[in-house]
C-alpha cells in the first residue's frame, strides 16, 4: 500500500493542515473509485451490538470527521461504522491553533479541538447527502455542548442536539469526557450524571415514540477515572438502561511522553501511550457492567494486536483513530482480522 509514502508527505506539514488534505485526497480516491490503492477489501464478520448489525467490529471514531464532510469515502476504506461529530447546536470554532500536536516517537498525538464544528443544522445536510446512511450504513452521531453553555445548562445542549439527530443516527453517543472543553468532565461526577442520563432517556423515549424508530443512546467516558469512579458509571448506565458505553477519550496524563518535544502541550493524549489505561477501564467496566451492555473500545489501537486484546478485556466493538492517522487504512483489515481470530480462539 502507499500509505507509508503518503504519511511522510503528511507528517512534513501541520498536523491540523494534513488532516485537511488527507479528507480531501480520501474522497477524490472515492469518486474515481481508487480507495484500493489505500486499503484492501475487509472480510465481512458481523456482530450484533445495541441491538444493531455491525457489518465488521471495527469502527471509526469520533473527531476525525466532525461535521461528517466525508462519511461516503470513509465508509469505503471498511470501517464497520463510521462516527462523526462531536457536533454542538450552534458551530464553533474552538481553541485557537495551533491544537493539535504529533509525537512520532511514542506514536502519540496530543489535542486541544475543542468541540470544533460547523453545527448541528451543516452535519444533518452532509448526512442527507450521504449514501452510507440511506443504504444501511452503521452512522453514529456525536453530540456535546457549545463551550459558552455554562455547565449547569449543559442537558439542554445534549437534549437539543439529540431532538436533532435523532432520526438520522444508527445509533448517538453522549460526549461528556473531552478535556478539551472547560468543566465538561464534571459531569461524569454520580449526581450530575444521574440527572444528565435521566433527561436523555426520556427523550429518547418520546423520540423513539414520535419517529417510530429506537435509536441507540451510548455514553463516552475519559480513562482518568478511579476504580470507584467507573463503578459508579457502571451503576449509573446500568439504572438508565443505557445501550452501549464508549472506554475511552484521550487522557490528560502524560506517561510514556515525558520529556519528549510536544508533550508538555496542553489537550488530551491518544495513539499507543494511551492503551493500557483505556484497556484497563474497559476490563473494569466489564468486569463492574457483567455483560448488561455493550463496551465499545478506543484508545491506543496501533495494530491488530491491540484491537484483539480490547476484545478480550471485554469490549464488543472497537473504534480507531490515532492509529488510523499512524498507520493508515490498512490498520482497518488488520484489526478485524485479529478480531476474527480473537474470537475463534
Amino acid at each position: 500500500m502507499f500509505y507509508p509514502l503518503l504519511r511522510r508527505f503528511f507528517f512534513a506539514l501541520d498536523p491540523e493542515t494534513a488532516h485537511g488534505i488527507g479528507m480531501t485526497g480520501i474522497g477524490l480516491l472515492n469518486r474515481a473509485g481508487a480507495t484500493c490503492l489505500l486499503a484492501g477489501p475487509v472480510p465481512p464478520d458481523a456482530v450484533q451490538v445495541m441491538g444493531l448489525s455491525f457489518p465488521n467490529p471495527v469502527g471509526l471514531a469520533a473527531g476525525l470527521d466532525k461535521n461528517g464532510d466525508h462519511i461516503d469515502a470513509l465508509a469505503a476504506l471498511g470501517f464497520g461504522s463510521i462516527e462523526i461529530g462531536t457536533v454542538t447546536p450552534r458551530p464553533q470554532p474552538g481553541n485557537p491553533r495551533p491544537r493539535m500536536f504529533r509525537i512520532p516517537e511514542r506514536q502519540a498525538i496530543i489535542n486541544r479541538m475543542g468541540f470544533n464544528n460547523d453545527g448541528v443544522d451543516k452535519l444533518l445536510a452532509n448526512v442527507a447527502a450521504a449514501k452510507f446512511p440511506r443504504s444501511g450504513g452503521i452512522l453514529g452521531i456525536n453530540i456535546g455542548k457549545n463551550f459558552d453553555t455554562p455547565i449547569e445548562k449543559a442537558a439542554s445542549d445534549y437534549l437539543t442536539c439529540l431532538d436533532r439527530v435523532y432520526e438520522a443516527a444508527s445509533y448517538v453517543t453522549v460526549n461528556i469526557s473531552s478535556p478539551n472543553t472547560k468543566n465538561l468532565r464534571e459531569l461524569q461526577r454520580d449526581d450530575a450524571l444521574d440527572a444528565l442520563l435521566g433527561g436523555l432517556k426520556r427523550a429518547q423515549a418520546r423520540l423513539a415514540d414520535r419517529h417510530g424508530r429506537y435509536v441507540p443512546l451510548a455514553l463516552k467516558i475519559a480513562p482518568d477515572l478511579d476504580e470507584a469512579q467507573i463503578q459508579a458509571i457502571a451503576d449509573l448506565l446500568r439504572q438508565h438502561r443505557m445501550d452501549a458505553v464508549i472506554a475511552t477519550n484521550t487522557t490528560v496524563a502524560r506517561a510514556g511522553v515525558d520529556g519528549l518535544p510536544n508533550a508538555e502541550q496542553a489537550g488530551g493524549l491518544s495513539g499507543a501511550p494511551l492503551l493500557a489505561m483505556s484497556t484497563a477501564v474497559v476490563r473494569k467496566l466489564s468486569a463492574a457492567l457483567a455483560g448488561e451492555l455493550p463496551i465499545v473500545a478506543v484508545g491506543g489501537i496501533m495494530s491488530g494486536a491491540d484491537a484483539a486484546v480490547k476484545i478480550a478485556a471485554g469490549a464488543s466493538l472497537v473504534q480507531l483513530y490515532t492509529g488510523f492517522i499512524y498507520r493508515g487504512p490498512g490498520l482497518v483489515a488488520e484489526a478485524a482480522a485479529a478480531i476474527a481470530r480473537q474470537r475463534r480462539a
